[in-house]
């Protein structure tokens, strides 16, 4: 699809753009000519002294292009280069800049004009070749600021409503993900209901199954649990596991009952148990234990997870594996600036250790 004239680019800056602002110049100079001519009575009067020394700005090309191409590095340093600059910094920067194109200009233009013969304004006179031009950059420094305040606004804009939509999506999003615990929540009990009396275990592990989802759901609304709550989920957890694993694995958890009621961020721990026994026990036929310890440490609470697993060579990679690892590291150091730290368990295994 062909981009239209006023949409495209050369060298970085708009062509509409550049355009407007051409037609800024020689609007500016039709207006200065038509003042002129008003100002003379619509004719030139040959003989008049008082507009003699203005005769040469009949013809006011040579100023104003002149002006344009003082103009063009002054926009290119406050508007490409500096443009991270705060408005007070740019103000102050065009207290350097304003005498600089005045005076830049003014020599510039004597120059031309006496080396092809073509007079300008002397004496006090020339007072206006600087009184003039210091208007004319107020004014159109004025104009661009202006224009460029408003296509900064119009892009916040459009990125806050983008935001607003992205938000709102994530929000969806979220009641989706409640929904589907809740669901399963109530199946469970279902199924858990429908199964004959004579098959208790199979009912005990469904509502332990189902006392899961409850979890993860109460999860998904609240920024923090007490810390008996999280280890009653993780002790339900590890029971379904044993019944996978029988003998082969063993339980051992090692918390101070004086810190039980301590608040942690639901979820914590699981990730870390279940990473243990799928990576570093499942594998072995003689299976291995898991240990999982808090202690109080001045104003932190430490958590220690070890297991007797195969261990871990690159600690590092262990984290692309999965999203349970991963995410956890991610709210540590987000929510407490806390690193989730792996080590070698003697006389084997891996060991995740970190503080809140």
């Amino acid at each position: 699809m062909k981009t239209p004239f006023f949409k495209r680019r050369l060298f970085g800056i708009n062509l509409g753009e550049l355009t407007i602002f051409a037609g800024f110049y020689l609007s500016m100079a039709m207006f200065y000519h038509a003042t002129l001519w008003y100002n003379r009575g619509g004719f030139k009067h040959d003989d008049d002294i008082l507009f003699e020394p203005l005769s040469f700005m009949d013809d006011s090309g040579l100023d104003y292009i002149l002006k344009f191409l003082l103009t063009i590095p002054i926009w290119w340093l406050l508007f490409k280069k500096l443009k991270h600059w705060s408005t007070r910094n740019l103000l102050l920067l065009h207290i350097i800049l304003l005498p600089v194109f005045v005076l830049v200009w003014q020599q510039s233009y004597y120059w031309i004009c006496d080396s092809i013969d073509f007079g300008h304004l002397t004496g006090r006179g020339a007072v206006w070749d600087i009184y003039i031009p210091a208007l004319f950059y107020i004014l159109q420094f004025g104009i661009l600021h202006s224009y460029n305040y408003h296509k900064e606004n119009q892009k916040k804009l459009i990125v806050e409503g983008e935001l607003r939509t992205a938000a709102l999506k994530s929000e969806l999003s979220a009641l989706k993900a409640q929904l589907n615990p809740h669901f399963l929540y109530n199946i469970f009990n279902t199924i858990s209901a429908s199964v004959p009396s004579e098959n208790e275990k199979t009912r005990h592990l469904i509502a332990e199954l189902s006392d899961l989802f409850r979890y993860q759901l109460k999860a998904s609304q609240v920024e923090n649990v007490p810390l008996h709550e999280e280890l009653d989920f993780v002790n339900k957890y590890l029971a379904l596991e044993k019944e996978r694993f029988q003998e082969r694995l063993e339980i051992y958890i090692d918390v101070d009952d004086s810190i039980l009621d301590e608040m942690i961020p639901p979820m914590l721990l699981q990730p870390l148990v279940e990473n243990s026994i799928r990576h570093g026990l499942s594998s072995l036929i003689e299976g291995g234990s898991i240990t999982i310890s808090v202690k109080k440490k001045g104003e932190h609470l430490a958590f220690e997870i070890s297991d007797t697993g195969i261990g871990v060579e690159n600690k590092q990679s262990i984290f692309g594996k999965g999203i349970g690892l991963t995410n956890t590291r991610l709210r540590l150091e987000k929510r407490y600036n806390s690193a989730l730290k792996l080590s070698d368990n003697r006389p084997q295994g891996l060991k995740i250790s970190f503080e809140i």
